[in-house]
């Protein structure tokens, strides 16, 4: 299964297939890579991040944490042996000045930068990767799609 050549769709409906996906994506991300992560609340976004975060503790080797959505922090960081993971949650911010105070993307060449609630970035990297989580019309399915921007 191809994972973003220029854009995928994935039914995520099952937490299971979003570990999956979640394993699997997590394969082809490095250093430098910016994830930028769309969709309302309870759509899967943080359940993504926390299977994409323990794949990169799990092959290298490392004690699997705790990854919790950072709504009140901000920010959470991983360092897992030579990598760091920072996952950023925007939901809380209420402007632009705000994101320089925190040091959004100030470094984000020499690790993997995750940035939940992402339509608050008014200038996107160019060099990203765009998650959107959509639920369907019942609300009983989930679709990922997910856009190449490297």
């Amino acid at each position: 299964m191809p994972i973003a050549t220029k854009s995928s769709k994935f039914d995520i409906s099952k937490e299971s297939d979003t570990a999956k996906i979640a394993r699997k994506f997590s394969k082809r991300i490095k250093k430098g890579d910016t994830l930028l992560f769309f969709g309302e609340i309870g759509v899967g976004k943080t359940t993504f991040i926390r299977y994409f975060i323990n794949n990169f503790q799990k092959t290298k080797r490392a004690k699997q944490t705790e990854v919790t959505s950072p709504t009140f922090t901000l920010l959470n960081e991983y360092d897992i042996k030579d990598l760091v993971i920072q996952h950023y949650d925007l939901y809380r911010l209420k402007n632009k000045k705000e994101l320089k105070n925190i040091g959004f993307l100030d470094n984000f060449e020499n690790e993997i930068t995750l940035v939940e609630w992402a339509e608050k970035v008014a200038k996107k990297p160019k060099n990203r990767i765009e998650l959107h989580f959509e639920y369907k019309a019942k609300l009983d399915k989930r679709i990922l799609k997910i856009y190449d921007f490297r």
